[in-house]
């Protein structure tokens, strides 16, 4: 219906009621099943069915709902075909010059729990890199490197394919397997290696995989695929359902 700062402005601006009686500053509690939520008199119903989108981000195109520069946008990737009439916004990011498996929600709890650190929830990616690691280098990468933000956690690391030559010619592809979310990672922790990334590619994201889905294309998800991964995010427990943003769901307040 609006974005969290239009919602905490309208609701500031007494434009809300929960039945019938206007919420305290610090917010209330609702109860979607039982409680009468309006907006300028008008009953809101909650969301009964979001939609996934899972795509396949080119490069070049920005993670975000809307960018002020006017520059190609996920969300104008998959377009109103793709959005389908559903506020989507991206899980987590991608950079620019990084491809691959990006998910398109409208499911805050969902989100929540996938890039919320507690979790874990890993995430793949492909690499090309200049040079040919060592086993040494290897090791490192899988038992934690020291960033300029601290010590990595232990990756999972495979070399797919290598090119003949020294340490420092050729390329070489490998398979890296993340559960933390820093800025820049997986770049990073192949440049304290001393390889400078020459592609980056992410084709898995907990249990979602990129499989033959091509650059720009996106697929909709079907909710029968998701119970597995909702038991394993925990996502029926009632107590602790979160919006995009972490806030409890059903919670009315500002600020």
């Amino acid at each position: 219906m609006a974005s969290r700062r239009a919602a905490d402005e309208l609701i500031a601006s007494g434009g809300v009621r929960v039945n019938g009686k206007t919420p305290p500053p610090e917010g209330v509690l609702i109860d979607p099943d039982s409680d009468r939520i309006t907006v300028h008199g008008k009953p809101v119903k909650p969301v009964t069915k979001h939609r996934y989108i899972v795509l396949n981000k080119p490069l070049g195109v920005i993670t975000t709902a809307r960018d002020e520069a006017s520059r190609t946008t996920v969300l104008d990737v998959v377009g109103d075909e793709g959005k389908s009439g559903h506020r989507l916004f991206p899980v987590g990011r991608l950079d620019a010059d990084t491809s691959g498996l990006l998910l398109l929600t409208d499911d805050g709890d969902l989100a929540y729990r996938l890039t919320h650190p507690a979790y874990k929830v890993s995430k793949e990616y492909i690499a090309l890199v200049a040079g040919n690691p060592s086993s040494g280098d290897i090791d490192s990468l899988r038992t934690g490197v020291e960033l300029d933000d601290g010590l990595t956690a232990p990756a999972e690391v495979d070399v797919l394919r290598i090119t003949p030559g020294s340490r420092d010619s050729g390329v070489s592809e490998i398979r890296i397997v993340i559960r933390e979310g820093r800025h820049r990672q997986v770049r990073r922790m192949l440049h304290f290696i001393g390889h400078k990334v020459q592609s980056l590619n992410r084709v898995g994201f907990g249990p979602l995989k990129l499989g033959r889905l091509k650059a720009g294309g996106w697929r909709v998800l079907a909710r029968r695929r998701w119970p597995p991964f909702n038991a394993r995010l925990k996502l029926e427990n009632p107590n602790d359902r979160r919006d995009r943003w972490g806030r409890r769901v059903g919670q009315i307040g500002c600020g």
